[in-house]
């Protein structure tokens, strides 16, 4: 028995597994928030419902999420990301380093526009709804529009370090109109309500940017001219 008992060795703990099934519970919880509450609005919808939709249990949403607003917080987040493994915001800043153009980077930026916008804009557009009604969605809106002008400060201190802005624009005024071509609102008037494809909305985003930030047009762009503003 003694000889039994020294040939065997504990098993060690591994917690990847358990940390990937975690991750998988939340995404799912996530995703199947995001279509509720898209389809049937912030009122509407119940912990319970989502809890069913992703097979969770309603308790193990509130722990982890704090109840719909944390739910709303969760979903944006997640949208800000993007769509491919490294998060836009640092595709973005590594863009804007290696950029020495600050045509080509304004123009990148409308680019990326195209992949974040259609993620991020739909659930700002309900977090403004459900704010009428719901303090601490207000105080959720109000937090992100706070971080997307701070987030567009930072973008137009790098393009203010790489050339001249236009005469007589400020680098807060330079961030402000970023920061109003970045809404949610300008979004779902032009794709939502008009139906413009993404990707000829970001063309506008950036040609409008490099229209009103440095003014004059240059001769290495040789796309189409898209509407203004």
């Amino acid at each position: 028995m003694e000889l039994i008992l020294d040939t065997v060795k504990p098993r060690r703990y591994d917690a990847s597994r358990r940390r990937e099934q975690a991750r998988l519970n939340r995404e799912g919880i996530v995703a199947a928030a995001r279509r509720r509450f898209l389809d049937d609005g912030f009122a509407a919808t119940t912990i319970a419902s989502i809890a069913a939709d992703a097979g969770a249990s309603a308790d193990t949403i509130y722990k982890s999420f704090g109840g719909k607003a944390g739910l709303l917080r969760a979903m944006c987040e997640d949208a800000l990301k993007g769509g491919g493994p490294i998060p836009a915001e640092r595709r973005s800043d590594a863009m804007q380093a290696a950029e020495s153009d600050p045509r080509r980077m304004l123009r990148g930026l409308g680019t990326l526009t195209t992949e974040v916008a259609p993620r991020i804009a739909p659930l700002l557009l309900l977090l403004s709804t459900a704010a009428e009604t719901d303090t601490a969605v207000a105080q959720l809106r109000a937090d992100f529009d706070t971080a997307r002008l701070a987030r567009m400060t930072h973008v137009a201190q790098t393009l203010a370090s790489k050339t001249q802005l236009r005469r007589g624009l400020s680098v807060d005024e330079a961030a402000e109109i970023m920061w109003a071509y970045s809404s949610p609102e300008l979004y779902g008037l032009f794709v939502l309500t008009r139906g413009w494809r993404p990707e000829r909305y970001g063309e506008f985003v950036g040609e409008s940017l490099v229209d009103a930030l440095l003014g004059g047009r240059d001769t290495d762009n040789d796309t189409e001219p898209v509407p203004r503003l």
